[in-house]
């Protein structure tokens, strides 16, 4: 086999293997929006919003946070906050306390109550899909969907590239 042969089955293996990944990672992305849909449905009936919970998990994984931080997080303006905080806040479901490095900011938290609606929220989403994992999949399947669960929470983690900077 020549260089030339050599050379081009090494681009041929290449091509194949990065059209495999991009049809894993397009099968799982449909996968992951399918579920998160149908979790969607699964959520209790209450006057909180996903924004609202998705602040409430935030402050739950981090700890406290000021509102900079939070939005940041959850990749919207601080100002885009403002009313889901002060409704969060008037239902008791965080607190706001002072920053001790910086007395002009404050420190958002979850409150008990707070942890009390995103249980209630989580709980019951985690039983129906314990319930549809143990009636619609073998028990290698739910260990691999858990494995799978494992490696996005991975893949979720990952840093994403520094923005390119624009020249002057």
């Amino acid at each position: 086999m020549s260089d030339a042969d050599a050379d081009a089955d090494a681009d041929a293996d290449a091509d194949a293997e990065a059209a495999d990944a991009d049809e894993a990672a397009s099968a799982v992305r449909r996968g992951v929006i399918h579920l998160s849909r149908r979790l969607r449905l699964e959520r209790p009936a209450h006057d909180t919003t996903l924004l609202q919970l998705s602040v409430l998990a935030d402050l739950n994984d981090s700890g406290p946070m000021t509102p900079g931080q939070l939005a940041a997080a959850q990749r919207v303006q601080p100002q885009s906050l403002t009313r889901v905080l002060a409704a969060l806040e008037a239902r008791g479901l965080l607190t706001r306390a002072t920053d001790p490095a910086d007395a002009r900011r404050s420190l958002l938290a979850i409150s008990e109550d707070g942890h009390q609606a995103l249980r209630r929220d989580v709980d019951a989403r985690d039983h129906w899909l314990a319930e549809a994992m143990a009636t619609q999949l073998t028990p290698t399947e739910q260990e691999l969907l858990r494995l799978a669960g494992h490696l996005m929470d991975r893949l979720a983690a990952t840093p994403q590239p520094a923005a390119p900077e624009a020249s002057a």
